[in-house]
């Protein structure tokens, strides 16, 4: 790979990670309700889902996924059911929960969310498996072409967590503006719930 490829792959991937998605928004939405720490556990927890792509991708079950195309749909589907029950668990929480607001959540539990959001997450598989391969060497061989798909793999790890950082730090000084405003814990409760329920709604429009 050169380095005008390699350039113009980082160049393609700030824009693609960059766009608001389910991960981007789970890691603002925790920043925003919960503090910076949160927002942080969250984008460690998002890369973390990266890294078991990349290693999906290097042996080679991406390409399984790829030729199946009701599989992926399974994925895409199971991906916005995850989203609609973190949803419906903030809409169900019991009273005491709903007072205490969201920031109760446990960061061990913000991490696992995390991690699920972006495994099941249609962008983030779309992305491995329709463009990093845009990038390998033609005809390069398979331990050739694994190794390259590692590496891009990693770079698009290291471009995510600093974007992801980024939208942590950001989504938590809007968010302090946001804890301080006179509203009830229900109120923003049902705002986040709603967003959650809008993204999973979403991404079963776009698996069909």
């Amino acid at each position: 790979m050169g380095i005008g490829q390699l350039a113009g792959f980082a160049g393609a991937t700030v824009v693609l990670v960059g766009m608001p998605g389910p991960n981007n928004l789970y890691i603002s939405l925790r920043s925003l309700t919960q503090g910076r720490r949160a927002g942080v556990v969250s984008a460690l927890a998002v890369e973390t889902g990266t890294l078991v792509y990349i290693v999906v991708t290097a042996l080679g079950l991406a390409a399984l996924v790829q030729a199946s195309p009701t599989l992926f749909t399974a994925i895409t589907v199971a991906g916005a059911l995850y989203l609609a029950y973190l949803g419906l668990r903030l809409l169900r929480a019991p009273a005491s929960h709903v007072d205490a607001g969201i920031q109760a959540a446990p960061l061990g539990r913000v991490f696992r969310d995390g991690v699920v959001v972006n495994l099941l997450n249609p962008k983030a598989a779309l992305f491995f498996l329709a463009f990093l391969p845009q990038f390998t060497t033609r005809g390069a061989d398979p331990g050739q072409l694994r190794t390259e798909m590692v590496v891009l793999g990693v770079g698009t790890l290291l471009i995510g967590l600093a974007l992801d950082l980024c939208y942590a730090v950001g989504a938590d000084a809007i968010g302090r503006r946001f804890r301080s405003v006179r509203t009830t814990s229900r109120r923003r409760t049902l705002v986040v719930a709603a967003i959650y329920l809008g993204l999973s709604a979403f991404a079963l429009i776009s698996a069909f």
